[in-house]
């Protein structure tokens, strides 16, 4: 952390608008020890860094091609995208920044305080322009003595070098609040991330057209272009080596406790990627019951099931979403075999009913009804058959969940998308899903036999609907059981 020091010279918090009054403040003594004769010594002498031999980011051509399906959707409109400001996590520490995922779409970009802006043109297209922070200024002292200027928290790319990055206009961010103010007509602006941007826009903007750009947005994401595709593949072969890493420290993780396989798999996400793309299901014994035991802090025994349910999310923000159930000790007992082949049964019916025009549904439908079986057959339903069971829904009591939902930029994708447009819908070819069902007993259930309490198992794996079927993204981890027994036993070693 800082020195006594280093704090002595750091600013106060302040927003970039502030940062010009930063030798004024220092002036009125709000930075001790910074003599004048230092503030004019850390103007001068620093070498020339702009960049001139930049390419474009490998998304460009595709983020052009969504700005431009965005401005045909909404002609003679100003539409206003925001990234999302830094969040306090404690006092004057922040969370790591992750911008809004409709703008990582449109942009390519993923700095804070960066707004995407649709400029009607007057012949129904778009003039579109990101507003930036700029490098932080020497001659005024904000690099320095600033909280966020660049010898605190690193380089910012200039303003011409996001141009050629990102391959769109780029202006101050600054000077948004009071171009905004000027601005006629409707507006649209996406809600959430950016408070005083929507404080300024209060008197242009109604709820009712916001959330028809946000529903629209949503919806356009629900496709993946070939680059997506790609992005999603990395995400899931990088997540592979994250289950693999947890495989070989389960000793350790035994003599430790569940956090020490949410950190072996945070490591390899941090490694590959830019983080986890949720908190980790990290859910040994009982544990496995809860669907987000997030927790992470119970103990790991031999001889228990572990249920782990994680993603990397990469550099580019688009994440996986696997679960596997583990035998911790490297064997399944008969019952917990039992109870896993018929989530694995259930799940090869769901993966097989993912084809191009079937119904969104048709996936939960199949596998719920081969765990509908399994129950009645294992006498927990009484004398109801399957289809009364299915009628009723008393499944759920053990299923619990969906059996997916879709997979991109956000773990829970496309959430703001129309009924119709997303379950009442059918699939097609770019759509990415999860096919995840489960069952879960749980330790106080009077209504199962002893030995099935506190059982949890779920098999989950990302797949792409093609033109002629599917493709299994995360296929690259083993799931049926004598094949997970004989993974396991190979990393194990």
């Amino acid at each position: 952390m800082q020195t006594d020091q280093v704090e002595d010279l750091e600013a106060p918090e302040n927003t970039e608008g502030e940062q010009t009054e930063a030798i004024k403040q220092r002036k009125n003594g709000l930075y001790p020890g910074v003599t004048d004769e230092l503030a004019e010594n850390m103007k001068q002498g620093w070498a020339d860094t702009e960049r001139h031999d930049l390419q474009p980011v490998p998304q460009a051509r595709f983020t052009a091609e969504r700005r431009a399906a965005v401005s045909a959707a909404f002609p003679g409109e100003r539409l206003v995208v925001p990234a999302g400001n830094l969040k306090v996590r404690a006092n004057d520490t922040d969370y790591p920044f992750r911008p809004s995922s409709d703008y990582v779409y449109l942009t390519g970009d993923d700095t804070e305080d960066g707004v995407l802006v649709f400029e009607p043109d007057g012949d129904g297209g778009h003039e579109v322009t990101a507003y930036l922070l700029p490098r932080s200024d020497r001659e005024n002292g904000e690099f320095w003595l600033s909280g966020q200027g660049e010898l605190w928290v690193g380089r910012r790319n200039s303003l011409t070098e996001n141009e050629k990055l990102l391959g769109v206009a780029v202006k101050d961010v600054r000077e948004l609040a009071d171009a905004l103010k000027e601005a006629t007509g409707p507006v649209r602006v996406l809600r959430g991330y950016d408070a005083g941007l929507e404080a300024a826009l209060t008197d242009k903007v109604t709820a009712e057209r916001d959330e028809e750009f946000r529903v629209f947005l949503s919806e356009l994401r629900r496709v993946k272009d070939a680059w997506e595709i790609e992005q999603l593949r990395f995400a899931c072969e990088a997540t592979a080596r994250g289950f693999e890493d947890v495989v070989r420290v389960l000793d350790k993780a035994e003599a430790t406790s569940e956090r020490y396989i949410e950190g072996t798999f945070f490591l390899r996400a941090r490694v590959e990627g830019n983080d986890v793309g949720y908190g980790s299901i990290c859910a040994s014994g009982p544990h496995a019951t809860t669907l987000h035991w997030v927790r992470n802090d119970g103990a790991v025994r031999s001889g228990d099931l572990l249920l782990l349910d994680a993603g990397v999310e990469t550099r580019t923000y688009y994440t996986a979403d696997v679960t596997r159930t583990l035998p911790v000790n490297g064997t399944f007992t008969p019952l917990q075999r039992k109870i896993y082949d018929a989530v694995y049964d259930a799940q090869e019916a769901g993966i097989a009913a993912v084809t191009p025009g079937a119904p969104y549904r048709a996936f939960h439908d199949a596998a719920q009804r081969v765990l509908a079986e399994r129950l009645v057959a294992w006498g927990l339903l009484g004398d109801l058959d399957v289809e009364k069971v299915l009628e009723l829904g008393l499944q759920r009591r053990w299923t619990l969940h969906g059996t997916g939902h879709m997979l991109g930029l956000d773990v829970h994708d496309c959430a703001a998308a129309r009924t119709e447009n997303y379950v009442a819908g059918d699939l097609e070819p770019g759509v990415v899903l999860t096919v995840e069902p489960g069952l879960y007993f749980q330790a106080d259930d009077l209504t199962v036999p002893e030995e099935y309490r506190g059982i949890g198992v779920r098999i989950e794996d990302d797949i792409l609907v093609t033109e002629d079927g599917n493709v299994n993204l995360s296929d690259q981890l083993p799931r049926r059981a004598d094949e997970v027994e004989a993974w396991m036993a190979r990393l194990k070693g």
